[in-house]
């Protein structure tokens, strides 16, 4: 005959069992769903080593060929794929160090000043997140003409560089920091610009690097934009770049797909560089009580 404590130990381990169970199935299911989501970039992968009629036989191929070179060199011969990728590096990365220093500089501002119309300026960046992009081609694109500066990197980097959503995910990172320190600094001798860059950025590093991950992969994939800003082909992005293989009686598969694989190397590079501020950039919101 079992014992009261038997009987509790075997029902803890019966309520025990299906918690498992659920949790095996929960990561089967994640493990299963990153799997299928590789699979693109495995194709992509398999794809660039290979002649765009052989990605049409029946079956397709499932593994690397020996084109990659010869694919390399003529998607270098016909876009100039190096220059290209230059080109959009310079722009992602000055475009990103900016508008993350703007972004910044705004949210701070109206997180941690008191004046007039604050409320009113943070319900105008609100508002213009509502906006969409198409309606200010148009007018975008005849102030850069005024000012000369179509075919200009300063017309692709520049009239995008106030970043709404940027300015509300610093706000937010700024509203938790302590009032106390900043007057710490202030009586110290501390200017506004030296306590900004020494004490307040240093601790909303993981806000920081989710808005450079986010502004960087927004430039880097733009296309819209550049493409009514760029003229020539020497100074084209890597979208546009792309965008050329692309024709109407013929498309030249191979060089798409090893076009969007190496361009996704700097993506992912970013992202490694900056994916634990990243993380906790996100969840920070998440974890307050």
């Amino acid at each position: 005959m079992s014992t009261p404590t038997e009987t509790t130990r075997r029902g803890h381990r019966g309520r025990i069992a299906p918690v498992r169970l659920g949790r095996w199935l929960i990561r089967l299911g994640l493990l299963l769903g990153g799997v299928l989501s590789l699979i693109p970039f495995l194709w992509m992968a398999i794809a660039a080593t290979h002649r765009t009629g052989d990605l049409f036989h029946s079956p397709p191929p499932l593994l690397p060929g020996g084109e990659l070179l010869h694919n390399l060199e003529r998607l270098q011969d016909s876009v100039g794929f190096g220059r290209v990728m230059l080109n959009s590096l310079g722009v992602a990365v000055v475009h990103t160090f900016l508008s993350s220093l703007l972004s910044a500089m705004c949210g701070y501002g109206l997180a941690k000043f008191r004046f007039r119309g604050r409320g009113v300026l943070l319900g105008v960046v609100l508002g213009t997140m509502m906006i969409p992009l198409q309606v200010l081609l148009v007018p975008l694109f005849q102030m850069m003409a005024s000012l000369g500066w179509v075919n200009t990197y300063q017309a692709v980097i520049i009239p995008f560089l106030a970043n709404s959503f940027g300015i509300l995910l610093m706000r937010q990172g700024f509203l938790d920091f302590p009032d106390e320190l900043l007057e710490s600094a202030r009586i110290d001798g501390s200017g506004e610009l030296r306590t900004f860059y020494r004490v307040v950025l240093p601790c909303v590093r993981p806000q920081l690097g989710a808005l450079v991950i986010f502004t960087f992969m927004t430039q880097w994939n733009s296309f819209i934009w550049p493409l009514l800003m760029l003229n020539t082909e020497d100074k084209y992005t890597v979208p546009i770049a792309l965008n050329t293989l692309t024709g109407l009686s013929h498309v030249d598969y191979s060089g798409l797909m090893l076009g969007s694989l190496l361009a996704t190397l700097p993506l992912l590079l970013v992202f490694l560089l900056f994916q634990r501020q990243f993380v906790a950039g996100l969840l920070g919101g998440a974890l307050k009580g």
